[in-house]
């Protein structure tokens, strides 16, 4: 079997090395990939959002399943262009997609099929959201509209910092399209948990639970990220919040999504907190999370082309998804600098015991040699049958690499250990 796959981060490093494991791929194409990449998959130089060059590809290249990871393309309708081609992928369409690339969306969904979360209010005139913060307390939680890589949520204490954030978004733009509309929500407290699930559009399976760390300084101080590190499963996650998130959350977004005659068919996430009055959602994705994939992943014991096949052939009732009883955490090495400004093209050191642990995100290959390419350049997993030892083993890790300016939190999976 032929597969393509879009993207070029650690994601798809850790959904390539998974989907190596069944003896039925021969060969793995990656637009764009990345230098780690190219140790399981040929990487293209085509970008992940130039859908009409992939499909000149795959129409060259005997193709027999598509894999749409990132959330960019997906927005763009990748799936539709793919599948009206005639072509088997894994992803939503672009009507599902808008679970993501569209928090209005998202939040009209929730509101309108009652699914736990956050008070919210939506706007696109600065001078009505400026109002709206006069007259309510913070912290103010503003989110763009649509895509922004990561960076379209910021929280403030203050009511001038929440002016001076609106005006940027809805009129200095600085969010582009997906800032003409901003949700202003309610600042919700508890431990977050990350679920993603596999869906066929029918039913749906969760996979182990996990707890990502966004912020880029130790105690959660510091800018956003794309994400520091993660720990699965997460301990906050018990039985009785899991059996609560299925069915008060998971299954009434699938019937949701299924009334709105949109059926979502892929990898949904799902950003839950735990708040004193039970668990809401923070955010859905409409694809594999960054980082969760590279820890969820290495604890997944069923084959992951398997049931990927299953949630596009609509078959995933009668497949197995089971993981394993063991902990994993994974930490991120980021350059120095990130997630502001950066500098790229250093050797990246990685000592040869450890290197089926490292997963590359930020890296181009130059004469057999890796070196910095992006914000995150990689991440190292630790794997124990407790979550401790396997915190202890990522950071034993994490010293067996080096580049110049690399930077990691040191308390990665903490958190966890407390709960």
């Amino acid at each position: 079997m032929n597969i393509f796959v879009i993207g070029g981060g650690g994601r798809e490093y850790a959904i390539i090395k998974k989907l190596k494991e069944n003896h039925i791929v021969e060969n793995i194409y990656c637009a764009p990939g990345n230098g780690g990449i190219n140790k399981y998959a040929t990487c293209l130089d085509i970008s992940a959002t130039d859908i009409y060059k992939q499909l000149e590809f795959i129409k060259n290249n005997q193709i027999d399943y598509i894999i749409v990871t990132p959330d960019d393309p997906l927005a763009l309708g990748a799936v539709d262009i793919f599948e009206k081609e005639g072509y088997l992928c894994f992803g939503p369409n672009q009507k599902a997609a808008r679970i993501e690339s569209s928090k209005a969306f998202a939040k009209d969904l929730m509101k309108k099929y009652n699914i736990p979360t956050a008070k919210y209010e939506v706007f696109t005139d600065f001078n009505i959201a400026s109002s709206y913060i006069d007259n309510n307390e913070g912290p103010y939680v503003l989110k763009a509209d649509g895509l922004a890589l990561g960076k379209g949520v910021l929280i403030t204490q203050d009511k001038k910092e929440a002016k001076d954030i609106l005006k940027a978004m809805l009129e200095e733009k600085i969010f582009g399209e997906a800032g003409k509309k901003v949700v202003i929500e309610e600042y919700l407290e508890g431990p977050e948990v990350s679920v993603l699930c596999f869906t066929d559009g029918k039913d749906i399976k969760p996979m182990i639970s996990s707890m990502d760390h966004k912020r880029i300084g130790d105690n959660d101080t510091g800018l956003n990220t794309g994400g520091m590190g993660v720990i699965a499963p997460n301990p906050f996650y018990n039985q009785e919040i899991e059996n609560r998130c299925l069915e008060e959350i998971i299954k009434p977004t699938i019937e949701a999504m299924n009334k709105e005659g949109c059926p979502f068919k892929g990898c949904l996430y799902f950003g839950l907190m735990i708040t004193k009055d039970g668990p809401k959602v923070i955010e859905y994705n409409s694809r594999f999370g960054d980082p969760e994939t590279q820890a969820v992943l290495e604890l997944m014991e069923s084959d992951l082309l398997e049931v990927m096949m299953a949630c596009s052939k609509e078959e995933l009732k009668d497949t197995e998804v089971i993981f394993s009883n063991d902990y994993a955490c994974f930490v991120v090495a980021a350059s120095k600098g990130y997630p502001d400004k950066y500098e790229k093209g250093f050797l990246i050191n990685i000592d040869k015991e450890i290197e089926d642990d490292v997963i590359i995100a930020g890296a181009i290959l130059k004469d057999n040699e890796l070196y910095t390419s992006g914000g995150r350049v990689l991440g190292v997993l630790g794997r124990a049958n407790t979550l401790d030892k396997a915190i202890e083993k990522a950071y034993q890790n994490i010293k067996k690499v080096n580049f110049e300016g690399m930077y990691y939190r040191k308390d990665i999976g903490q958190k966890g250990l407390k709960g």
